[in-house]
């Protein structure tokens, strides 16, 4: 490492923990009376004689919520830790600085790095310093989704005491109270809020309350099930055991098929997002090794080429690595996120310009690309409205034109300087065996065709008797044969028209931009189309979910076709839009809103859930509907887990092949393309000199 290199480092570290620090006080000044009152008081009873992780990490609230970029990311995990943390202000915010502190401690240090490391390279420290907010995103989500799985883990152990409890006392609400008073904390907050459910005075409306805010469906399930046995009291199964016991036994065993899913997508994909990352930071030591041992592939990893190739890599990674979320997403609660939000999309389509254009590009309503568009956008589960989707392509579309644009600029200007740069020999080409005295040579050549290209670049009519002119004016060709003017004569025109072609955008780069805003625009579509994809895949796993809830509801007494349907749409998440329409459409018709259902749900294993529903309607009992469900709970239970076991397999395969392709274009593409091409292009050229010496 260069002494100047070490200097850069060294001030841009001593910088940003100087802009830390004034950063830190300045706000502490900021921090109004209000939030340090209520820090005060959400601490009170935690404060100890030593060092507290947990006041560090209220303090650091604080802060946060002063920060604009930061702030961001802090509520975003709020969003998720309010569902796990009922009603806990203190819990939720320790947790959520600390998500956030632990991402800081990589992203500070990282961002150092990448400085030190791609210094001399625009476009990459640009491009590497904008990859941290990926990084940022993986760390954030890593750490809360590690809290949903805590709290899914430590369900299992307090269904297990529910058990026990509940032969105790045969009591549900008594239970619950007992084992949540013992139970770990995550667990015993969501045991302790049903609890409150099942003994108040309108339990329905508090858990119609409940189902909205749960962190996950089995819990939904269990306070579901729980209040029916309160309500309607619990019965025996043909084999003399409780069946309230019972059910919550199928909900245990659901849990842990979900569990084992989790833990193996989760093994399958846990490298797969670095080794996507990482093509990104071996570009330049890539390039700086094959340049230091192969001279003769400098012109193009320096060149134009080399810069094209550098921007493909890195375009792939960014798309890559957004896909391997989008496969790995095993999020169930996600359907509606932004219902209630007011994101950036909303507040930009409010405007009445915008507004006006993104109307003219959007489909009308009750036209047949609007039906196509909002069905697309409902079997993805997309949480977007139409408005917001068309807000989003229009703005990646003038967001990669405009970058397109920027992009051939940034390579012309790359191709400029390095014609500036290049050493040749006296004949304008290189040499892959180029001596130290042949190289002093080729830079001192360079210098005087820099000095006369300086003077001359701009003027496209430039013929070659005045390059010939100006070059015998120098002391280094004024004594020169006519022979080596010609070459250098040739050698200084080839690279002024070089500059002059590089020194404007050309027409075709506008229309390969106009080509790429075409893409940008519909690359929502095509990411749309591909979440539909990935969850076509979960639909088996999704209505093996519903036989379970149809097992657990059949053998309740009142329980009527109607109150099947509401659960299994509180539940559902592929099949939700078309289950709630039968819902609301089920008062005028059962049959028909059943029918109705069979026709916007056309998934085999769905129609036989939905025709058994039919019989229950009219003709059978629904015991008697759904018996096969009993007689073959062991198959399904086997069926089950070999479905999960496809369904991984399908995702790591897919994840693979995203994962994986930034790598093989890095090293084929990148590194062996070129160096094996251009070797042999120099060796060809190196035998036909030695064929004319002989």
């Amino acid at each position: 490492m260069s002494t100047n290199t070490l200097k850069f480092i060294i001030i841009v570290a001593v910088a940003i923990f100087g802009i830390i620090v004034l950063a830190y006080i300045s706000l502490m000044k900021k921090l109004d009376k209000g939030d340090r009152k209520l820090a005060k008081q959400l601490k009170q009873g935690t404060e100890t004689n030593k060092f507290s992780m947990d006041v560090l990490y209220m303090k650091l609230y604080t802060i946060y919520l002063k920060i604009p970029g930061i702030k961001r990311y802090l509520l975003k995990i709020r969003r998720r830790l309010e569902i796990i943390n009922i009603q806990d202000e203190y819990q939720t915010r320790r947790q959520a600085s600390s998500s956030l502190t632990k991402a800081l401690i990589w992203v500070i240090p990282l961002t150092i790095l990448i400085i030190a490391i791609s210094a001399s390279n625009t476009l990459l420290m640009v491009t590497l310093l904008l990859f941290e907010i990926f990084i940022v995103e993986s760390l954030v989500e890593g750490n809360v989704n590690k809290l949903d799985n805590l709290l899914l883990k430590q369900q299992i152990t307090f269904f297990a005491e529910i058990r026990h409890a509940y032969h105790e006392s045969s009591m549900v609400e008594e239970a619950i109270y007992q084992v949540a008073q013992t139970n770990e904390e995550e667990v015993a907050l969501q045991a302790e809020k049903i609890y409150e459910i099942l003994i108040a005075d309108d339990p329905e409306t508090e858990l119609e309350k409940y189902y909205d805010i749960a962190p996950n469906s089995y819990l939904k399930e269990f306070a579901g099930l729980s209040y029916l046995t309160k309500e309607f009291g619990d019965r025996k199964t043909e084999s003399g055991s409780s069946l309230y016991l019972k059910n919550l036994n199928n909900i245990t065993q659901e849990m842990q098929l979900e569990i084992l899913k989790r833990d193996k997508l989760n093994y399958v994909f846990q490298s797969l997002s670095v080794i996507a990352l990482i093509a990104v930071l071996l570009l330049e030591p890539l390039k700086t090794w094959a340049i230091s041992n192969f001279t003769f592939v400098e012109s193009f990893y320096n060149g134009k080429l080399g810069t094209v190739a550098e921007l493909i890599v890195l375009i792939l990674t960014i798309i890559c690595y957004v896909m391997i979320r989008k496969v790995k997403d095993t999020t169930k609660n996600n359907v509606m996120e932004m219902e209630n939000e007011n994101p950036w999309q909303a507040k930009l389509y409010k405007r009445p310009i915008t507004k006006t254009i993104v109307n003219a590009f959007m489909p009308k309503k009750k036209t047949k690309e609007y039906m196509k568009i909002t069905k697309l956008l409902k079997d993805s589960a997309s949480p977007q409205k139409i408005e917001w989707m068309y807000v989003n392509k229009l703005a990646m579309a003038l967001v990669t034109f405009l970058l397109s644009l920027f992009i051939f600029n940034y390579v012309h200007n790359v191709a400029t300087q390095w014609v500036y740069e290049e050493v040749l020999m006296e004949d304008g080409t290189t040499s892959m065996m180029m001596s130290t005295t042949e190289k002093k040579k080729g830079e001192r050549i360079r210098d005087v065709d820099n000095a006369i290209l300086n003077k001359l670049k701009g003027d496209n009519n430039i013929k070659k008797d005045r390059i010939r002119l100006e070059l015998s004016l120098t002391s280094y060709y004024a004594e020169a044969n006519d022979e080596t003017l010609d070459m250098a004569t040739d050698r200084v025109y080839k690279k002024l028209k070089t500059i002059n072609a590089e020194s404007q955008i050309q027409w075709y780069e506008v229309l390969i931009s106009m080509g790429f805003c075409a893409v940008a625009y519909m690359f929502p579509n095509i990411l749309l189309i591909f979440q539909k994809r990935m969850r076509e895949l979960e639909m088996e796993d999704e209505v093996m979910q519903f036989q379970t809830i149809i097992l657990m509801l059949m053998k309740i007494e009142r329980v009527n076709v109607e109150m099947i349907l509401e659960w299994i749409e509180r539940y559902s998440n592929i099949f939700r839009v078309p289950i709630s329409k039968c819902v609301n459409n089920y008062e005028s018709g059962a049959w028909e809103a059943l029918e109705e259902l069979k026709e916007d749900a056309t998934y085999p294993k769905f129609v036989g859930i939905v025709e058994s529903l039919q019989a229950a309607v009219e003709k059978i009992p629904i015991k008697e509907a759904f018996d096969e469900l009993e007689t073959e709970r062991e198959y399904y239970k086997e069926k089950r887990k070999e479905s999960n076991e496809q369904l991984i397999s399908k995702k790591g395969m897919v994840g693979k092949v995203f994962g994986f392709a930034p790598m093989i274009v890095l090293f084929v593409g990148y590194l062996i393309a070129p160096l094996v091409v251009l070797g042999l292009m120099n060796m060809g050229s190196s035998m036909s000199t030695m064929q004319g010496m002989v």
